[in-house]
């Protein structure tokens, strides 16, 4: 069972700080700009043997007709509904708020344990300052006074915190659960996309491009197989990049890509494979991460029986020797092959950890290399005799040979066509390493 501590509070009070200093590391982005976090945000912590989920949240702001902060208090309110207890964050420099009491009032009626985190309180002077907050009349446990960024305090605040888990919760419940990402280009759909899977708001979903800022990472089932599903912010090019947060946001969408087992790079059917999406495929192939390309937003696109088929020929011949990568199209408003895509998803996974028996693969690989074997080199003569599998977590073959110093990289590519021909690697980069018999 989890334990689930939900961090809330008003703009600009150090939430994500606290957030990152509970989870230990830097998994949300931290600015003294307002509203930086916008959607629930994940992270799990330990404290005295006790493990525990924290969620972060966006600042509440109360009757704003922002459509940011219209969608932040819809997310709050899920965190508060999730939590087995809330950390209400106030900050000890502004004191008590107008923001502060209009929250509180939210929160008057919830009967889970409450505290109040009158954070930032650097001296002894600002910790007793804190109890001004007792001036919201909220039925809370206790005000702690806490500096997040020197941890200063929360170790108080945990210690009672864990009182109320009624187990010791899990080390970390997503430990070995396969990952798959949604990278792409600024406004093409993936948080749409990631909603309608999961037939909730997961994430902030606005026309506005840059909506997503932290990578958002969701729990899903499909078919019986567990996942964690992570929307990303949108990658642009690094010219277009001028605002911190959205330099960060776009770190944290790469260091998702690196962490990830499969890589759903989605495109818009609109605009098609830019330079842009070639290069998010370009290092995906590079770190060994399954691939599929998700064309979405095709219910906007004029089309015929043949319109299909011209654009994936287009797509393909701009993917070069990477035909291998796998494409579909879907619309997300429509609802039209979205679980096609988490299906080709989930089929690419399992390509990607699939174990050949190396009896099977000297079977039909020697075939394939008697029926073409290597060309000769300056009068020598290659004979590979022996093919296995390594065990290693991406598909990797070793090919043993005589010459192995003498094969050439055609030669290299039709091995890599024969594998894939006789066995089931779509979406996966597939190696081959030669070594002498």
């Amino acid at each position: 069972m989890a334990n689930i501590v939900a961090i809330v509070g008003r703009p600009n009070v150090g939430k994500s700080t606290l957030f990152n200093r509970l989870v230990e590391e830097r998994k949300a982005i931290e600015d003294n700009l307002s509203g930086v976090t916008r959607d629930r945000h994940y992270g799990h912590a330990q404290w005295s043997g006790k493990f525990f989920s924290v969620i972060d949240t966006g600042g509440y702001v109360t009757g704003s007709e922002d459509i940011f902060e219209a969608e932040i208090r819809k997310q709050v309110k899920l965190a508060i509904e999730e939590a087995d207890v809330i950390l209400f964050v106030v900050d000890c420099n502004d004191g008590l708020t107008d923001l502060d009491s209009e929250f509180a009032n939210e929160l008057r009626g919830t009967k889970k344990p409450l505290y109040i985190v009158a954070n930032k309180a650097d001296n002894r002077e600002k910790a007793f300052m804190a109890n001004e907050f007792y001036q919201m009349g909220l039925s809370a446990f206790e005000i702690f006074p806490i500096a997040a960024v020197s941890g200063s305090g929360t170790g108080e605040l945990l210690d009672a915190v864990i009182t109320h888990f009624k187990d010791e919760g899990e080390e970390d419940p997503d430990a070995g659960v396969p990952k798959i990402s949604i990278l792409g280009r600024p406004n093409v759909g993936k948080s749409s996309f990631l909603n309608a899977l999961l037939g909730q708001e997961r994430s902030i979903v606005t026309d506005e491009a840059g909506t997503t800022r932290d990578a958002i990472h969701t729990r899903y089932k499909f078919f019986g197989k567990d996942f964690i599903i992570t929307d990303t912010a949108g990658i642009r090019k690094k010219a277009k990049v001028k605002e911190d947060i959205e330099f960060y946001s776009v770190m944290r969408s790469l260091r998702t890509l690196e962490e990830s087992d499969v890589v759903i790079v989605m495109v818009d059917a609109t605009r098609g494979l830019e330079a842009q999406d070639i290069n998010l495929i370009g290092l995906a192939i590079k770190n060994n991460k399954g691939i599929m390309i998700m064309v979405n937003k095709w219910d906007l696109i004029e089309k015929d029986h043949k319109t299909m088929n011209k654009i994936k020929d287009e797509m393909l011949d701009r993917l070069g020797e990477h035909k291998w990568i796998p494409i579909i199209f879907t619309s997300v408003v429509e609802k039209q092959r979205i679980f096609q895509a988490i299906e080709l998803a989930v089929k690419v996974y399992e390509n990607k950890t699939r174990r050949v028996t190396t009896s099977k693969l000297n079977d039909i690989m020697l075939q394939e290399i008697e029926k073409y074997p290597p060309p000769a080199w300056k009068g020598k003569y290659i004979k590979i005799k022996y093919v296995t599998q390594l065990p290693t977590k991406n598909p990797v073959f070793a090919f043993f040979c005589n010459l192995p110093q003498y094969i050439k990289d055609p030669y290299t590519r039709y091995l890599e066509n024969r594998l894939r021909e006789n066995f089931d690697f779509e979406g996966v980069p597939v190696k081959i390493v030669y070594k002498n018999k």
